[in-house]
């Protein structure tokens, strides 16, 4: 009994915050026609991002890759953070803030997708990935909280939770992937 208190008032700004959310749909639902549109076209999604963002790059992947609730043929999606050799190496060689731009200057063409996920929207090895997405001009998402950041000038679409506060800014990001999955499928 000595958390309740503290869980009913997590609980409770979860709940604001996922409530929140609502003004995003049309947007959520343009980006994931835009995600339809790339994989119809013969392209590609990259993820990316840094620790829990890190993680759920992967979790959408493998949604993408294997299924999230249709049962159909497996789709492309990469997340930039699994190789643990081609990270340390351009980490090492170029620096931490290259260890995604590099990945999508060597995996990335126009037709595919390149969805970068930071909580702030400045993460600056996400930000350079983004720019070296533009280049090669595929299109980008950026999954984000707060203001949006830096990714909010450079990306085609990004979809900034209005939370300031990490953990719910992972958690509502978490479900705008379960959403885009399921459009996706659709």
């Amino acid at each position: 009994m000595k958390y309740v208190e503290y869980l009913k008032g997590e609980h409770s700004a979860h709940m604001a915050m996922f409530n929140a959310l609502e003004p995003l749909f049309p947007l959520i639902s343009d980006v994931g026609i835009a995600i339809q549109d790339t994989i119809r076209n013969g392209g590609k999604i990259l993820l990316m991002g840094n620790g829990g963002s890190a993680a759920d790059s992967q979790h959408i992947a493998a949604e993408i890759v294997g299924r999230f609730k249709k049962e159909r043929k497996g789709l492309p999606a990469i997340a930039l953070t699994t190789d643990t050799s081609i990270l340390t190496s351009v980490g090492n060689d170029y620096g931490y803030d290259y260890i995604f731009a590099r990945q999508v200057e060597a995996l990335c063409r126009p037709e595919d997708m390149v969805i970068g996920i930071t909580t702030s929207g400045n993460s600056a090895n996400v930000v350079r990935a983004i720019e070296a997405a533009r280049d090669i001009g595929a299109t980008t998402v950026g999954l984000t909280g707060g203001t949006g950041g830096k990714l909010s000038a450079l990306c085609n679409y990004n979809i900034v939770v209005p939370s300031g506060v990490t953990a719910r800014i992972q958690e509502a990001h978490i479900f705008i992937g379960h959403s885009l999955c399921e459009i996706l499928e659709s």
